[in-house]
């Protein structure tokens, strides 16, 4: 009898447990259908004062006509050109950008920023960012306001790209693409708050994506955990191949911003990407080429100790330069032709999360400008929560930014022209720095340095 009470007992526990689980589950899930309207409203108010903004953009930078018609059957409001005409060649008090600070502070995302990207069509006034969150957000570069929230995405959000084949091929410039934890890569309609569609192909979470820089960006590579690279053809969503031979996770990917020298005059057979490379960075601590035309392995780098995080092409002497930052805290640099490493940039006081090609010069003069004939200072940042920039002829660290103890990290950056001035917290920064610093942080917060 005894047994049969102390059974009946713990049934009746068991139940109420479940009941408990069940109305905490219900209301939690209240709070989530609550917290989706009020963005999913916000998206609609949002998507009206959008287009006003783009009326006047419209009217004031871009050229009036009937416009294109689209894939979605829509008209583009702009002609086939570009909007955004960057000053490269004005030179950059760096100097005064040495004694900057956090001049605007964009708040939305609830975890750590791991992506941001640029729209530099329609006056640059836009930017978009993917986090662990698991939402995508389009913001107003200078209002600060974020403008459209996705939540497609059922884990984290690792990579945003805006897509230039959109507007390349059909003037709208209102196309994102965002890779996911969920093994998805989503391509979103920003002008018509909707998702256009998703590419199913890897086996587990995409890690990074990539536009190519030839044919107006008409082919995708994506990055994932599942130890491949995919190639994507945007005008159809269908993918191209698959390149294998990392042994673990790939979590970054770049194509190279120009042919290569060796390769350029191969005829083109598949995709019209003769003599451009993708790069990729690894678990398996290995940087590795790839050329995009026959799909072959072309280099294998070693010398990380530990992950690598990320990697970039030098945007300039045909691509030969790789720059890397890695789990084992340093940042390092690699010649293609020669297969070679060139430097090792150590100062991090643990993981590198993000590296940059800065648009700073330094001379001989130790003058530092932004030019146009090429790039010799690099930036780096890490969960050590700083921004350092380093000299890449003599391995000399230039600048380190620190004042981050309250962002738990640096994990992604972007440099942006200084086109207007931009204000926030009481400060501004005019045109005289030629160019700001965006970063993203472990706190949710994506920052403006300058």
């Amino acid at each position: 009898n005894k047994i049969v009470v102390e059974i009946e007992k713990l049934k009746k526990e068991i139940k109420n447990k479940l009941k408990q689980k069940q109305i905490i589950e219900t209301e939690q899930q209240k709070k989530k259908e609550v917290v989706h309207s009020k963005e999913e409203q916000t998206n609609k108010q949002n998507k009206f004062k959008f287009w006003d903004d783009i009326e006047i953009v419209q009217t004031t930078i871009a050229a009036k006509g009937e416009g294109v018609s689209l894939r979605s059957g829509h008209k583009s409001p702009f002609q086939r050109h570009d909007l955004d005409k960057r000053n490269a060649s004005k030179e950059c008090n760096f100097e005064l950008f040495r004694k900057g600070t956090d001049i605007k502070t964009y708040n939305g995302h609830s975890s750590t920023v791991c992506s941001i990207d640029y729209l530099p069509f329609v006056g640059g006034h836009f930017f978009c960012s993917g986090s662990l969150d698991e939402k995508v957000m389009v913001w107003s570069l200078y209002s600060g306001r974020p403008l459209f929230t996705f939540r497609g995405h059922h884990s984290s959000v690792h990579c945003v790209k805006f897509s230039p084949y959109d507007y390349n091929a059909y003037s709208y410039p209102f196309v994102l693409c965002s890779a996911s934890n969920d093994s998805t890569i989503c391509f979103w309609d920003f002008g018509e708050n909707e998702q256009i569609q998703t590419l199913y192909g890897h086996d587990a979470g995409v890690s990074s994506i990539q536009f190519s820089p030839f044919n107006g960006g008409r082919y995708l590579c994506s990055g994932s955990y599942d130890k491949t690279i995919c190639l994507w053809d945007i005008e159809t969503f269908t993918q191209l191949n698959v390149f294998r031979g990392h042994k673990q996770a790939v979590r970054c990917i770049e194509f190279s911003p120009l042919q290569s020298n060796s390769n350029s005059n191969r005829n083109s057979n598949v995709i019209g990407g003769s003599g451009y490379t993708i790069c990729s960075g690894s678990v398996d601590n290995t940087i590795r080429v790839w050329d995009v035309e026959t799909f072959k392995p072309l280099v294998m780098f070693k010398g990380h100790e530990d992950t690598v995080n990320s990697v970039k092409y030098s945007p300039f002497e045909s691509g030969n330069t790789l720059c890397s930052g890695s789990w084992d805290k340093t940042v390092r640099l690699w010649d293609i032709r020669s297969q070679s490493e060139i430097h090792v940039l150590k100062g991090h006081g643990s993981n590198v999360n993000c590296v940059e090609y800065s648009p700073f010069i330094s001379g001989n003069d130790n003058e530092i400008k932004i030019g146009t004939g090429g790039t010799n200072i690099i930036c780096s940042g890490s969960l050590d929560n700083t921004i350092r920039f380093w000299d890449v002829r003599n391995s000399k660290q230039l600048l380190e930014i620190n004042d981050h103890d309250k962002d738990s990290g640096i994990y992604c950056l972007l440099f942006l022209p200084c086109q207007n001035r931009v204000t926030g917290n009481d400060k501004s920064i005019s045109d005289d720095y030629g160019s700001i610093l965006y970063y993203g942080s472990g706190k949710g917060r994506i920052q403006a340095w300058g």
